[in-house]
């Protein structure tokens, strides 16, 4: 079984934020394999599906950003998710727009969800797909984070969201490996 967990916040002022990539990502997802992501348990939305007879997972977490870890946490111990079919996706302001970056596992770095999932499961092995998002042009992160996605970066975020998108499906139809070779 695979948890895919996309990282935002859940109210409809940060829907078209930066901050919103891995939902974006799980909303891909949603639709390509047609599996609703409406149920809600352990303050998420989900939804489950079958792919290649192996059920999945689409977690969207809705305790905002830097609380993530709680709900990822209540769903790996209560269906006994593996951390190798735990696969988090997530921004990252260290990265071009446009690109991702996967990884079998590593540090949270300075995402705030990252480091609550990472210290509510107490590891970090397991793998995640980094969605670039670039960095801002003043000092202003959280700004550039939470607010409106200029012009110019539109397309090039749509982008990163689509190779995050087609990262997992190889993800799930091969492996990990495959993936990384592809899109690294």
């Amino acid at each position: 079984m695979y948890l895919i967990v996309g990282l935002g916040n859940p109210e409809k002022d940060y829907s078209k934020t930066r901050h919103n990539i891995g939902f974006n990502v799980i909303n891909n997802l949603s639709e390509k394999y047609n599996i609703s992501v409406n149920l809600t348990k352990f303050n998420s939305l989900y939804g489950t599906g079958i792919l290649n007879e192996e059920k999945i997972i689409l977690l969207k977490p809705q305790t905002f950003m830097n609380l993530s870890g709680e709900a990822v946490r209540d769903f790996v111990n209560y269906y006994k998710i593996d951390m190798d079919k735990l696969l988090v996706i997530y921004d990252d302001i260290d990265l071009e727009p446009g690109t991702i970056r996967i990884r079998k596992f590593g540090g949270p770095g300075t995402h705030n969800g990252m480091k609550s999932i990472v210290e509510c499961l107490g590891k970090q092995d397991f793998p995640r797909i980094r969605v670039g998002i670039g960095k801002p042009n003043n000092d202003n992160l959280i700004e550039y984070v939470i607010g409106a996605i200029d012009e110019k970066d539109k397309d090039k975020l749509k982008e990163g969201v689509e190779l995050a998108t087609n990262a997992v499906d190889i993800i799930l139809k091969e492996n990990i490996d495959m993936a990384m070779n592809k899109f690294n």
